[in-house]
């Protein structure tokens, strides 16, 4: 395939930070380009959008309903390759299943869908279709936190034995009525849109899914706890886990959006019995190695020691800081190489380094374990994704 893929966007209209994000990280490396939408709910504010993002008028649509079946009926050399979706969690089901339905892939921002009961149905619908799905856990495409799965894989920690994860923020600390903290919050905090956690469900599945992703150890059991600190907050907005991994390792996973002077501190401790890896995001060129009979190291990204699929995953020379961005866009990248094969009706390269919809499903249960757990009085809940 002799040109760039062509994307549609559903959400994410002009103003809207995530939505600006996926377009810049689509856009990095001259893979992609945005040819169509359906911005918003609102037909003026969806237009207005298009026109602000130079989009020809007539791809730029008044409801994703109108848009799958209007692209669909375009020639193959026109329509769009594939769709991503920036909306609010209620809506992620129904608009990827009409695309999936009308034939295009996917690519979906977390948490993949309302509940269980959808993911899992929405996974049927993947593979009924056989289309690409990606979700975009952003965090897996940091080159350092490639390197750390590599390492692991490699069975240079040795046999795992804990797993420990923080994503403390501290934006959500303020009473409901505060205007600044209400804007940033606004729908996560409602059940009706956000599902059954706010907290939890939109950065402890982050958490969730970077300890799966580096060690490939999957959650057997787990014992939560949810707490609304903030009068009036209906749903979480701080959570402590304890893990029970299957194979024997066990975790800690602390997710918290109340964490006064916290900005976006998602750092992970996987401690091994040849050695352990510590890794930050808001420092992510490092990776830290700990050994009980040494120093310390810190292997840093770009260098010619990292492994090849750390490589893989960067764009500029050591020294020269690569974050939120790149690693945004690594996962759409390698996602990419996934929907060019489709498209293209050729095989799907073995590799496949991006959240699919398993990862989807996985976080939807890890989720409703959660909830579960927290509300129950017993001390350990089982988690079921099947």
């Amino acid at each position: 395939m002799n040109r760039k893929l062509r994307m549609g966007m559903v959400g994410g209209g002009i103003g809207a930070f995530i939505g600006n994000v996926h377009r810049r990280a689509d856009a990095l490396d001259g893979q992609i380009e945005l040819v169509a939408g359906a911005f918003s709910a609102n037909p003026k504010r969806s237009r207005q959008s298009g026109k602000e993002l130079y989009l020809d008028p007539n791809r730029v649509y008044g409801s994703y309903q109108e848009m799958a079946k209007e692209e669909a009926a375009l020639p193959e050399d026109e329509r769009i390759d594939f769709v991503t979706i920036v909306t609010p969690n209620s809506s992620h089901f129904e608009i990827a299943s009409a695309f999936l339905e009308f034939g295009f892939n996917v690519i979906c921002d977390k948490p993949m869908t309302f509940d269980l009961a959808q993911a899992k149905k929405l996974r049927t619908l993947v593979r009924k279709t056989g289309k690409v799905f990606a979700l975009t856990h952003n965090y897996t495409g940091y080159p350092m936190v490639k390197e750390a799965r590599d390492r692991v894989r490699k069975g240079r920690l040795g046999r795992i034995l804990k797993v420990v994860t923080e994503y403390s923020q501290g934006y959500a600390v303020g009473d409901v009525e505060n205007a600044a903290s209400a804007k940033i919050a606004s729908w996560r905090t409602d059940p009706s849109v956000a599902g059954a956690s706010n907290c939890m469900g939109d950065i402890g599945t982050h958490a969730a899914n970077l300890g799966s992703y580096i060690t490939g150890l999957e959650i057997d059991e787990l014992c939560a706890e949810l707490t609304a600190f903030i009068p009036g907050r209906l749903l979480d907005d701080d959570g402590n886990v304890l893990i029970r991994y299957k194979g024997g390792a066990k975790g800690v996973l602390y997710a918290s959006q109340i964490s006064n002077g916290d900005e976006n501190n998602l750092n992970i401790r996987i401690y091994g019995t040849k050695c352990s890896l510590e890794w930050h995001q808001e420092y992510p060129d490092e990776l830290i190695v700990k050994y009980a009979d040494k120093p310390r190291q810190i292997v840093r990204r770009g260098n010619d020691y990292n492994s090849s699929v750390a490589k893989n995953n960067t764009r500029i020379p050591f020294g020269h800081p690569e974050g939120f961005i790149e690693a945004f866009a690594n996962i759409y990248l390698n996602a990419a190489k996934a929907i060019r094969a489709e498209v293209s009706g050729k095989k799907m390269p073995k590799e496949l380094d991006f959240p699919n919809v398993e990862d989807g499903v996985r976080g939807m249960a890890f989720i409703d374990t959660v909830v579960k757990s927290a509300k129950s009085k017993s001390k350990w809940t089982k988690l079921v994704r099947t």
